[in-house]
């Protein structure tokens, strides 16, 4: 077997692979000689069934599977000996008219071969890093939601600003008849807030349900409907009244911090405002970090200038679907894919000029860290090693469970190469602020 390169351009080539009939003859006849200890052929005693027949009947068939394997696993013995970067798999030429009873097979592939590029990760222009800070604004909102989810409800008679109501929606042409808790401080509409105001258990109000909510959510969940039925509803409900009840704000005492944070570890309210910052600027960062992950990333797509076999890999698309594709297609479902693409090469050279590597011991130490988290949320705050042991051991027997948390880890050191050697510049932000910069 003789295996030959003749390069095209810089992102094409053609490896020619010239097959003798020594390299495949003795493996043949051996399984033909298999074939015919075992055939059933009528007339012919088993074992007994002359070999030339069993050429005529299986030779071709097994000639072809054995050349096939022979080419798989040779061309890619190849392709590693030779150090060839290739995207996608080679393609094989059409040969028209192409003899499979020649003493020599010749076969040619094409290959689309990954571009080279030099890649600065200190880009010409800073790359902003948000830092979300929790403001006093938040903080005592936050507070005062702890208060209204931990007070107690009091019964009233007649129904106020901040009170709940308890009541049943009805619309019997829109198929409604929902129980729910409604508080007049998420209601939007001046005139529905005037309409409730005074009112008393057993009493029955009329509401137009088009910009009923502060938050449009809220529609389909208290009328019980599906959210792309709420989306614009314009209709009038019914809503009778059964019960009307002030929340009392829990008092921001031991016994309240006890509740939230375990015995004795906030002791005052200043305490509780500090935990909550805290805690909120852990969960502010995770959205930074993939904001700047996203921007670092759509930075380097942008300014990484290459060229890519873009005709080659259109017509690996084309041959390698699960459907038939036409060109057409495939050119569009290139032109889609055309950008992940870029990023997978950027990424991966990015990855392998910084050694950037995940190792077993540190992606079992990922898990237990990522299970720890889940179980703190099921009020397991302090599981024993062993048990973290056991549940990491049978998340990482899965192999889709291994490629998410391995894809996890190697983003979180990309994350960190970024910060330490990006060209990286400081925003310190509310998160309302945030909100408005990054989502409009």
């Amino acid at each position: 077997m003789n295996i030959t390169k003749e390069q095209i351009d810089e992102l094409n080539a053609v490896v020619k692979v010239a097959i003798t009939k020594d390299d495949y003859k003795d493996k043949v006849e051996n399984i033909l000689k298999d074939y015919r200890k075992s055939a059933n052929i009528p007339g012919f005693r088993k074992g007994q069934v002359p070999m030339g027949l069993i050429k005529k009947q299986y030779g071709k068939a097994v000639l072809v599977d054995e050349v096939n394997k022979l080419l798989q696993d040779n061309l890619n013995k190849y392709l590693t000996e030779e150090k060839l970067d290739v995207l996608g798999n080679p393609l094989p030429k059409q040969q028209d008219n192409f003899n499979w009873d020649a003493e020599n097979l010749d076969f040619e592939f094409e290959l689309g071969l990954a571009p080279s590029f030099e890649i600065d990760l200190k880009s010409k222009k800073a790359i902003t890093h948000y830092q979300i800070v929790a403001d006093q604004k938040m903080i005592d909102e936050q507070v005062e939601r702890i208060q209204k989810q931990y007070g107690k409800l009091v019964n009233k008679t007649e129904a106020g600003k901040k009170d709940e109501i308890t009541g049943v929606f009805k619309n019997e042409e829109e198929g409604i008849d929902k129980k729910s808790n409604l508080e007049l401080d998420q209601i939007s509409n001046k005139k529905a807030i005037d309409s409730l105001l005074g009112k008393k258990a057993g009493d029955v109000v009329t509401l137009k349900t088009k910009g009923l909510f502060k938050e449009d959510h809220l529609l389909a969940n208290i009328l019980g409907i599906q959210a792309d039925k709420a989306e614009n509803l314009d209709i009038e409900v019914t809503f009778t009244i059964e019960e009307i009840n002030e929340r009392e704000p829990a008092k921001l005492d031991q016994e309240l911090f006890d509740k939230l944070f375990g015995k004795d570890v906030v002791t005052s309210k200043k305490e509780l405002e500090a935990r909550i910052k805290e805690d909120s600027e852990k969960q502010f960062e995770q959205q930074a970090d993939q904001k700047l992950l996203n921007d670092v990333t759509e930075y380097f797509i942008e300014n990484t200038k290459f060229d890519l076999p873009a005709d080659f890999l259109t017509k690996w698309i084309q041959s390698t679907g699960e459907k038939p594709l036409t060109e057409e297609e495939a050119k569009a479902e290139y032109e889609k894919s055309e950008k992940g693409l870029r990023y997978q090469l950027i990424e991966g050279k990015i990855i392998k000029e910084n050694d950037i590597q995940v190792q077993f011991d540190e992606l079992k130490d990922f898990a237990k860290g990522f299970i720890k988290t889940q179980m703190a949320q099921f009020g397991q705050m302090d599981p024993k090693e062993e048990e973290l042991d056991n549940i990491a051991a049978r998340v990482l027997s899965n192999q889709d469970e291994v490629r998410r948390l391995s894809e996890q880890l190697m983003s979180q050191k990309l994350l960190k190469l970024y910060k330490e050697k990006a060209n990286l510049k400081t925003k310190e932000v509310t998160y309302e602020n945030f909100v408005k910069e990054v989502y409009g």
